[in-house]
């Protein structure tokens, strides 16, 4: 599992012109992607990670001082672009695996106490934010 963890100062996903998820204030907007063998441990160890990682100022984690999640599901975290002009996708996990696991994620850190928003899977979003920093870091569970 990867994501890409950034420190915001608010950010939304629109799909449709709906605003669908949305955290306001510091926090931090999480681009989750799932590969083949990722599992429900693997998710557990991504939530436990990104609610407890000192990135917020001060060196504070989201478990510190209550920051929300704003979660989003990306597939194209396995995109390949060595070879050639095109991105293969195929490290990334189809949707029938990659799905449930995203939502494992989120339904763990709201089990550890997080504010969670999220995307809608599958749906075509429009992400934006205020990079808090500018702040991101990459993770590799």
């Amino acid at each position: 599992m990867r994501a890409v963890v950034q420190r915001v100062d608010g950010a939304a996903v629109v799909v449709d012109g709906e605003t669908v998820g949305e955290i306001r204030g510091q926090g931090l907007c999480v681009l989750v992607g799932a590969t083949h063998g990722d599992t429900e441990e693997t998710a557990t160890r991504m939530a436990r990670k990104l609610w407890t990682l000192r990135v917020l100022r001060d060196e504070k984690s989201c478990s510190d001082v209550g920051a929300p999640l704003l979660v989003v599901s990306q597939f194209t975290l396995y995109g390949d672009a060595r070879k050639g002009r095109r991105p293969t996708w195929q490290a990334a996990a189809p949707g029938e695996l990659a799905e449930p696991l995203v939502e494992s994620v989120c339904s763990q850190l709201r089990a550890l106490g997080a504010e969670v928003a999220t995307g809608r899977f599958g749906a075509e979003m429009r992400v934006s934010l205020t990079n808090d920093g500018p702040f991101t870091v990459l993770l590799e569970i």
